[in-house]
């Protein structure tokens, strides 16, 4: 790990998400709040889904403070502590699950919403209706909405047969 650094500039750089992890050497932590903050307002404005910025202030709260409970740490704690990206999502989902199909996945839906825009723009001088364009808009939020709820149903469900599976096991022994 690099030495401790600039009190002055590490406060100016822990204004912005990731660049103070960044800037302390912490490469792999500050490019993976980096992402996250930069594509939840990229997957904000272009799935029209406002109700995700809500997470951006406790994103950013976390950045900030995070670099400077590492510029308060004793040389000791500074040099033990390794660089490793932020939020461990390798723990939450797993190598074997996480991989090229729910990338696959996620640019389906991403190329069905692009998709789905022009063409409705395209149809939108056939048809006069603002009633029906006003429910015919919403089509991909809904999309997204639905999968989100799935997703989250898929992640309890798993939970629970996790949990289910070790009781076995422990009523086993």
């Amino acid at each position: 790990m690099t030495k401790k650094r600039n009190g002055f500039l590490a406060f100016c750089f822990s204004l912005v998400p990731g660049a103070g992890e960044m800037y302390m050497g912490f490469m792999k932590q500050g490019i993976s709040i980096m992402a996250v903050f930069w594509m939840l307002i990229f997957f904000a404005s272009f799935l029209n889904i406002d109700q995700v910025l809500f997470v951006l202030p406790i994103l950013w709260c976390y950045s900030f403070f995070n670099v400077h409970n590492i510029r308060g740490m004793s040389d000791e704690e500074f040099y033990a502590l390794e660089d490793d990206y932020a939020f461990h999502l390798n723990r939450v989902f797993p190598v074997e699950k996480w991989n090229r199909n729910v990338l696959a996945g996620i640019l389906i839906i991403m190329g069905i919403v692009m998709l789905w825009n022009n063409f409705m723009g395209y149809l939108h001088w056939l048809i006069p209706s603002e009633f029906y364009w006003n429910i015919m808009d919403g089509v991909p939020q809904i999309l997204i909405s639905v999968l989100l709820i799935l997703g989250g149903i898929r992640l309890i469900q798993g939970k629970k047969k996790e949990l289910e599976k070790k009781e076995e096991e422990d009523l086993m022994k």
